[in-house]
């Protein structure tokens, strides 16, 4: 198994704060997704790493039916607790590669929010490719770090000393701007050879952030999660004294999702 798929066993360690510390999708997002798919309630979808249920309550409030596979115990716990008002919503701890779905099931959507890189790619086309009619959906999003030409300072004075602490992740700095960053997923949809890409979007926003808030939601971080404490303890100690200069002590964090939608050959 890749590191990648080691490190997703972490986040069920981060359940109490996933929820409130990432950040909710774009409304638009969801409204895209519809649009491109032509989907209604009480369609059937599928998704995959629900986590604590993050993307699943904005459709599963639309109507929507959906099973949830969440790999994490305490993740999927929380997904369950908030899912609670949506009889058409079930919950099953498990991974995707694992899970074995009842004879003849098939939905009209496949989707994973921040989780399609956590599947094993062996595995992760094929199996939603059964899973679907010809004609059915899958979409994929990822929520990123986007750094665009008016990205806050903060964040190259916060990458030396990553780089001081051996954990400066090796690529140029400043990272492309959002708009130079090419869809990563489009081309595995491709070459699966179960589907092919009808529909991408790119949503750009920012949000600010305490010093508490902005460890919060690095602590949900598999890296950080898998990180040695006392390197966390000395950059969330950085965040903290570096914000403290601030006149409000708050940081800015921009946000890019690109959603990309295949339909099934």
């Amino acid at each position: 198994m890749s590191r990648d798929l080691r490190l997703r066993a972490t986040f069920d360690k981060a359940a109490a704060l996933y929820q409130d510390a990432r950040p909710d999708y774009p409304a638009e997002l969801y409204s895209d997704l519809l649009a491109i798919t032509g989907l209604t309630p009480p369609a059937r979808l599928l998704e995959v790493g629900c986590g604590p249920g993050k993307a699943t309550l904005p459709l599963a409030r639309t109507g929507f039916r959906i099973t949830a596979i969440e790999l994490g115990t305490a993740l999927a716990a929380q997904a369950r607790h908030r899912l609670t008002a949506f009889p058409d919503v079930s919950v099953i701890t498990s991974a995707f590669e694992e899970w074995k779905p009842p004879a003849g099931a098939r939905f009209d959507l496949v989707y994973a929010a921040t989780a399609w890189r956590w599947v094993d790619p062996e595995v992760k086309y094929a199996k939603a490719a059964k899973l679907l009619p010809q004609g059915g959906h899958l979409a994929v999003w990822n929520a990123d770090h986007a750094f665009p030409a008016d990205f806050d300072p903060f964040f190259t004075d916060l990458q030396k000393v990553l780089e001081e602490m051996g954990e400066g992740g090796g690529g140029p700095w400043p990272p492309p701007p959002p708009e130079d960053r090419p869809d990563p997923i489009a081309a595995e949809f491709d070459a699966s050879g179960h589907f092919t890409v009808v529909g991408t979007r790119r949503y750009v926003w920012a949000l600010r952030y305490t010093a508490d808030e902005y460890i919060a939601l690095l602590s949900t971080f598999s890296g950080h999660i898998a990180m040695k404490p006392a390197k966390n303890e000395h950059l969330f100690r950085e965040i903290r004294r570096r914000l403290a200069a601030r006149p409000d002590g708050r940081l800015t964090r921009h946000w890019s999702v690109i959603l990309t939608i295949g339909r099934r050959l």
